[in-house]
């Protein structure tokens, strides 16, 4: 890294420690302890760009300059987080922490679906071959594995501690998940039509392979725990598909500090392929291979962009759940009704607000008012993510979330 790209990253990282020591940071943490808490307060706001990034990152302020290639990745991390705190009113936590990932190798399942895809292969469409194509073809699969490389790892993070010294706190971490549903991966192997059509036709066999990804895994789940790869989100950590990690109930009572253990984490599964699926039949098929994971774990969130309306008295036996997602087609009044204060309404408004053609603000405002009004006495976040576009103008993020903080602020009082 040459000395230009060096002082730049500094530079960079030094605004992004000086924001992160502020009393605005030092509130925004508070709040989110009591809020996973289920204390009484004001709806918190999230907003994930996702697919708006490529977008976002044309402003100017934006354009990266570092040649090297790692200090570009760096150089745009700290760039991206200086302008959430500059341009969204939400309550997201800018820490001074930089995570550097394990230099690692993982395996998939032994098959993998051969994909299609348009020509903008970064955000087209696309549709696959399922190899899963016989029922038999079960046993060629794999339980998945993760391999360190250690001596690569340390490197890394040295390297990294050498850049950012005394200014941010550097640590060697890795995600290994978003989700801990085999729904997905199952759809991508088998075709979720045809897992459908197989419940009606084959329903054993629909069960043995539902066991078998549950089983696969526990077992990479495990080991993940014995290599001493996870990670606690308990703090400034995404979790669920929307929210925070701030907790105080978190790590389990145990914890020795030298390996982290499920039960010291927040879980998270899903089941959004199966919306078409009655009540019934996901109590039958899918939850009962989830509840063995989330059992695990010390909190656990539940679902993302599927209505879960109708299934509620089923979701709502997972063990310590406390954050649901409620998506833009879930039944708000009947969702206000069921969790109460009990557990966390994440409400996902409809990420098409912001990819209309043209930007309604009375629609934004009137949704969101609405929701409050509706999910009075419960305890509310509003995650605004699924955000593809938002048509080449990124200032529609910013009137968004002015909008939200004022109907915050309102239904507070």
């Amino acid at each position: 890294m040459n000395a230009q790209d060096l002082q730049i990253i500094r530079d960079l990282a030094r605004r992004v420690a000086e924001v992160a020591a502020s009393p605005e940071m030092a509130h925004r943490r508070q709040e989110w302890y009591r809020h996973n808490a289920l204390q009484p307060g004001k709806a918190m706001l999230f907003c994930s760009p996702e697919g708006s990034w490529v977008e976002i990152n044309q402003q100017p302020e934006l354009q990266p300059v570092c040649t090297d290639e790692t200090a570009r990745a760096w150089e745009m991390d700290l760039r991206n987080r200086l302008y959430i705190w500059e341009h969204f009113a939400d309550d997201e936590v800018m820490d001074n922490r930089l995570s550097v990932g394990y230099v690692l190798e993982q395996t998939g399942y032994g098959l993998a679906p051969v994909y299609h895809r348009t020509e903008d292969t970064a955000r087209g469409s696309a549709v696959w071959d399922a190899p899963l194509k016989d029922p038999a073809d079960l046993a060629k699969l794999q339980v998945p594995t993760t391999t360190v490389d250690w001596d690569a790892s340390q490197r890394r993070l040295e390297e990294a501690q050498d850049v950012f010294n005394g200014i941010l706190d550097v640590q060697l971490r890795s995600s290994h998940w978003w989700t801990l549903s085999s729904v997905m991966a199952f759809s991508e192997l088998r075709g979720l039509e045809q897992i459908m059509v197989d419940m009606l036709e084959r329903p054993e066999w629909v069960h043995e392979a539902m066991a078998w990804f549950r089983d696969a895994k526990l077992q990479w789940l495990d080991s993940l725990q014995a290599q001493g790869l996870l990670s606690l989100n308990n703090g400034n950590d995404y979790v669920g598909s929307g929210g925070f990690g701030f907790t105080e109930e978190l790590p389990a009572e145990g914890y020795d500090r030298t390996r982290v253990r499920p039960e010291d984490m927040w879980g998270f599964t899903e089941s959004q392929e199966t919306t078409a699926i009655s009540p019934r039949m996901f109590n039958e098929f899918i939850l009962p291979y989830q509840k063995p994971i989330q059992e695990r774990f010390g909190l656990n969130c539940y679902g993302c962009c599927e209505p879960l309306h109708d299934r509620f008295d089923h979701v709502m036996t997972i063990p310590r759940l406390r954050r649901i997602s409620i998506s833009p087609w879930c039944d708000r009044q009947i969702s206000a009704e069921r969790l109460g204060g009990d557990y966390i309404f994440s409400w996902k408004p409809n990420p098409a607000r912001i990819a209309m053609e043209t930007f309604n603000e009375d629609l934004v405002r009137r949704d969101i008012r609405e929701t409050l009004d509706i999910a009075r006495g419960c305890i509310v976040e509003i995650i605004l993510k699924d955000t593809h576009t938002c048509r080449g103008e990124p200032e529609r993020f910013d009137r968004w979330y002015r909008i939200a903080r004022e109907e915050v602020e309102e239904a507070a009082g």
